[in-house]
């Protein structure tokens, strides 16, 4: 098995066109760093670095070996980024996974008492959608990970532990000047003759009005498809039609359209917001402090209007 070391040593050489700074880098003589190389060649089996007057290049050999140490590099310096989270909980880096809606509503709340309380930790935040969010705690690429889910898709995965931090309802979006807007609530079965506003290419949401006009006897008539919920909103605004959203896809609205809520008897399901994390991985003191911060955000977070 290739040793590690030499590897690194193969790959700072190549970096720095020198063995002498290479070696300098990795704490030890000159002398030192020839025999671990010529070492590494030998477990090789081919030259890797071609020594030149001054300094050396690496073969073709060694420059694919140099691609596989700068990766062997970035995850040990994230293990070493690890063990200082665990370490102090004053250093260090926090990863999390996120969607655009709570993204855009209840993390950067959680984000910026965090960055108050632990001012120097790093925040890493990656969006996706479900399945990548998945993939990202299962790989480790973060700690922590919000997720959504449905009564009719609700995630089961042995391998998470699932704090559900609060309930997101679907709402009603009309123009400003609709009637719909004075009644107080709106139950969806009576709105089986207006124009609809859905999301393109699949999307969650259009599952959901699909599902729920029809669980109150109706399909759909879509006026319209839109890519983001700021189309949607500039659509109802128009008077294309109406549309229904999670209300934190809506945190922050147009002035022209109103937010409705449906009656308690209604069939519009309710989005559950997850914070996920592996439960093969032991929860670092950031990974801690900040469920304890998303908990406290999302009991605060303003209630659905």
């Amino acid at each position: 098995m290739m040793n590690t070391r030499r590897l690194l040593l193969l790959t700072e050489a190549a970096e720095r066109g020198s063995l002498t700074a290479a070696a300098q880098a990795m704490g030890m003589t000159t002398s030192a760093a020839s025999q671990q190389m010529t070492l590494l060649e030998r477990e090789a089996g081919q030259p890797l670095l071609e020594r030149l007057p001054r300094g050396v290049r690496t073969t073709s050999a060694g420059a694919a070996l140099v691609t596989r140490g700068q990766a062997i590099r970035r995850e040990l310096r994230a293990a070493q980024g690890d063990l200082d989270a665990f370490a102090n909980l004053g250093r260090g880096t926090l990863r999390l996974g996120s969607f655009p809606t709570v993204s855009a509503s209840l993390l950067p709340l959680a984000l910026t008492r965090f960055r108050h309380e632990y001012p120097d930790i790093q925040t890493v935040v990656r969006a996706g959608v479900l399945d990548q969010l998945r993939d990202m705690l299962h790989t480790g690429e973060v700690e922590l990970a919000l997720m959504w889910e449905y009564g009719w898709n609700r995630i089961h995965e042995d391998a998470f532990e699932m704090t559900h931090l609060l309930d997101d309802p679907t709402v009603l979006v009309v123009p400003v000047d609709s009637e719909l807007f004075g009644q107080g609530t709106v139950q969806l079965d009576a709105l089986a003759e207006h124009e609809w506003i859905i999301r393109a290419d699949n999307h969650p949401v259009a599952d959901v009005l699909r599902r729920s006009c029809r669980q109150a006897g109706f399909e759909p008539r879509i006026a319209y498809e839109s890519h983001d919920y700021q189309e949607a909103q500039a659509m109802v605004a128009a008077g294309l039609g109406i549309a229904i959203a999670p209300r934190l896809a809506l945190a922050t609205h147009r002035n022209d359209v109103r937010l409705v809520r449906f009656d308690t008897h209604t069939p519009a399901p309710v989005r559950r917001i997850l914070l996920a994390r592996s439960r093969n991985r032991a929860m670092t003191p950031t990974a801690q402090a900040m469920t304890r911060i998303l908990r406290k955000a999302a009991r605060e977070y303003p209630p659905a209007t």
